[in-house]
């Protein structure tokens, strides 16, 4: 048979390693996954629910609250690394000085306004509105306010027309300050006594260095800024890093947050945060990630419904498996105000809050939640939304204002009286290659943060171990319940030859799987894993019959056990004559990779699945016997991140990496991409997880990766580590080293 492949340089490595890859040209290369021995009738499918549709923003999202604290603090501690490694906080950024500037006071009956900027990374400026009540003395109360999708954000004027509109059917009480309801709020909770800062999202008001349309309106991948050492958001190599605009909002909400704390009159420990619509979604996740608010009140964005519809609310990983009531939960027991509209957050009464409320009872707090649903009105933070905020705040950052607080007219700034830009105090530089320079200094500090996690093995498990856990969704002990039904056996003389299908019943997955197992078996077994499923255990004799591939028989020889699967999307999953080109996305026109894999674990992270559910398999129908991977013709990837998140089931493991990288993919839906995985040491920093068990690598050319060797130089397993010496065949010579230990 003949499968399709093309040539494409400089996938795997800098060194423009040739990498084959189905596609359009023909190439006579093994078996083709179809010609393998089937555990299905031709053409029927797995019974696997990844065949499925794919999840997306518009999603159902419920929580399920946990039966005991201790439960949830083991699930809030997932949870929140979740966040931190989808956001490129993993582990926590030492922080820069902010630099702070504060000018251009403007005082108001009862508060005083000032123009704000800082540095939340070096060169990146925060920019905002600080209001402070006057009169008054002694430490006050912080507050957040981060502002959400308004038009021309911190400058927003709804007009004369629509305020009038508003005012009729209720939304709004005065012409002039309901033009602003993000003025209105920050007016209103210096005059109640607290300190406010209003920051502007990236891409609104003053927060332009990186544009409106880049920011929120990202629609096409741009391949000029994809290049090695120079890329920008969206890209995927800023992908494999981590490195988005949410990830940056959460810096900036984070830096905020200290810039705040740092008036020497705000008291640390009344600190409250609060916006609306995507402002409401900075709101819950700087709270679920820091410690230091004490009350917080996310409008109109928490529910089981649409999660958050911008490319600046949406991140690689961060909501497989959650969603925004669990994320908002993380809060508990501290003090969570809400309010719902007729939006996506109109179901709240009934799904998400009862949970909610059970949560926080659970955790001995039943009266720190609270819903305001005003389904009356579309998406808002209004005045009877505003109402509900002053109240919660009034009660828990203990302002002690008269109750109900009423919201007063004031006088409105505008864009120009609230600008922090002039002449003295100039715009900084944006566009493009800031964008460029930006994320190179975010790598920098990001990898020598890294580096400086590797100083213990404690360490680095912590850190790598916990992020890998986390890009590829599952490890041996989550592996689930795994069971085989063979449908198949041939007596081959001196093996017998088993076709079957494992099933996965924690997670409703299916795989097909072929098991070579000698007359005289040793009780050792050998996982085999290669581009073309099980199939690549085979190949095409004279006269077209199927035989052994020569290093396989010379396992079985040895009283080894053989076992291959197919993959998800390879053999069996496939329909026929159709090879899986690029991972499947969501119906989303937009070309950002979080709308997908935001909401869906990859395609290269469920192929992880696959290779765990096997050696679950192996574990359990055989405790105690020795397994060992080997990965080539394309498999070495899968094969180390299986071996990484495989504990001590694994004892050896031989690899041809064909110098694989993850940081050299071209598309953010080519088979192998794995969101962060360059961040953590790339297919080294995989491999390096194992250490110390004993590994043999090929496809390096003449030298072991730097922090593979680092890695088990500090394990006190140097001696377990074997580079290819390109003597024979690459699968003969893994056979030779694994039959030679």
């Amino acid at each position: 048979m003949r499968v399709k492949f093309l040539l494409r340089a400089s996938r795997y490595s800098t060194f423009a390693t040739v990498y084959l890859v189905a596609t359009c040209i023909s190439w006579s290369i093994g078996l083709q996954g179809a010609d393998a021995p089937r555990a299905l009738p031709g053409g029927k499918l797995p019974n696997d629910v990844r065949l499925g549709a794919l999840k997306d923003l518009d999603g159902y999202f419920p929580f399920t609250p946990s039966a005991t604290a201790e439960d949830w603090q083991a699930r809030a501690a997932l949870v929140r690394r979740e966040l931190s490694v989808a956001l490129g906080l993993w582990p926590m950024p030492q922080k820069t000085p902010l630099h702070a500037v504060i000018y251009g006071k403007i005082e108001q009956p009862g508060y005083a306004v000032e123009k704000v900027y800082f540095e939340s990374l070096p060169g990146f400026f925060v920019t905002g509105s600080l209001y402070r009540p006057t009169g008054r003395s002694g430490k006050i109360p912080g507050v957040l306010c981060p502002h959400g999708h308004w038009p021309d954000g911190r400058f927003t004027d709804a007009g004369a027309t629509q305020v009038r509109k508003q005012i009729d059917n209720g939304e709004e009480k005065f012409e002039e300050g309901g033009r602003s309801p993000l003025q209105s709020r920050c007016v209103q909770l210096a005059r109640m006594g607290c300190a406010v800062f209003h920051y502007d999202m990236i891409g609104y008001a003053d927060s332009l260095q990186i544009p409106y349309e880049i920011a929120h309106g990202f629609a096409k991948q741009r391949p000029d800024m994809n290049a090695d050492g120079a890329w920008g958001l969206f890209s995927p190599r800023a992908e494999s890093h981590l490195q988005s605009v949410m990830g940056l909002q959460t810096w900036n909400s984070i830096r905020a947050l200290d810039f705040l704390l740092s008036l020497p009159e705000v008291d640390a420990k009344r600190i409250g945060v609060t916006g609306a619509s995507g402002g409401g979604t900075q709101t819950f996740i700087l709270c679920a990630l820091d410690d230091r608010p004490s009350v917080s009140f996310p409008a109109v964005m928490v529910g089981t419904a649409m999660q958050g519809g911008c490319t600046c609310e949406n991140a690689c990983l961060l909501r497989v498996d959650t969603g925004n009531v669990e994320i908002a939960a993380l809060f508990a027991p501290k003090p969570l105000g809400m309010t719902a509209a007729d939006d996506w957050t109109k179901a709240m009464p009934s799904k998400g809050f009862p949970e909610l409320q059970k949560h926080f009872a659970m955790l001995g707090a039943p009266n720190n939640v609270q819903l305001t649903p005003l389904i009356q009105f579309k998406h808002n933070y209004n005045y009877p939304s505003r109402a509900a905020m002053y109240e919660w705040m009034n009660q828990h950052l203990h302002l002690k204002v008269v109750s109900p607080v009423v919201e007063q007219d004031y006088h409105r700034l505008t864009a120009k009286e609230l600008s922090v830009w002039d002449e003295q105090h100039p715009k900084p530089p944006g566009g493009a290659e800031f964008e460029r320079a930006l994320l190179q200094w975010v790598t920098r500090r990001d990898q020598e943060n890294l580096a400086a996690s590797r100083h213990s093995m404690k360490n680095f498990r912590t850190i790598y171990g916990g992020a890998m856990e986390v890009l590829l969704g599952r490890n041996l002990a989550t592996a689930g319940n795994v069971s085989c039904r063979m449908t198949q056996s041939n007596d081959r003389g001196d093996y017998s030859e088993e076709i079957g299908l494992l099933h996965n019943d924690s997670y409703n997955e299916e795989i097909p799987v072929v098991r070579l197992t000698p007359k005289a078996a040793s009780g050792r077994m050998v996982v085999w894993v290669q581009a073309q499923g099980k199939a690549g255990v085979f190949e095409r004799a004279t006269g077209s019959s199927l035989q052994l591939k020569p290093a396989v028989r010379s396992l079985l020889n040895r009283g080894v056990t053989v076992i291959a699967a197919d993959l998800l999307y390879q053999g069996e999953f496939l329909a026929e004559d159709k090879q899986m080109l690029r991972a499947r996305k969501v119906n989303n026109p937009r070309e950002a990779a979080a709308y997908t894999f935001g909401y869906n674990r990859t395609l290269f992270a469920q192929r992880v699945h696959d290779l765990l559910s096997v050696i679950q398999w192996t574990r359990t129908s055989a405790a105690g016997k020795r397994l060992d991977l080997v990965g080539v013709e394309g498999g070495a990837a899968w094969v180390a991140a299986a071996r990484a998140q495989s504990g001590n089931a694994v004892t050896a493991t031989a690899l041809d990496t064909r110098g694989f990288r993850f940081a050299n993919l071209s598309d953010i839906y080519d088979p192998d991409f794995l969101p962060g995985a360059a961040k953590y040491g790339d297919l080294s920093g995989m491999l390096a997880v194992g250490a110390p068990r004993p590994l043999w690598l090929a496809g390096e050319r003449t030298t072991i990766p730097e922090l593979l060797r680092e890695i088990y130089q500090r394990a006190g397993g140097r001696k377990n580590l074997t580079l290819a010496r390109g003597q024979s065949t690459v699968d003969a010579e893994a056979v030779a080293w694994l039959l030679g230990r």
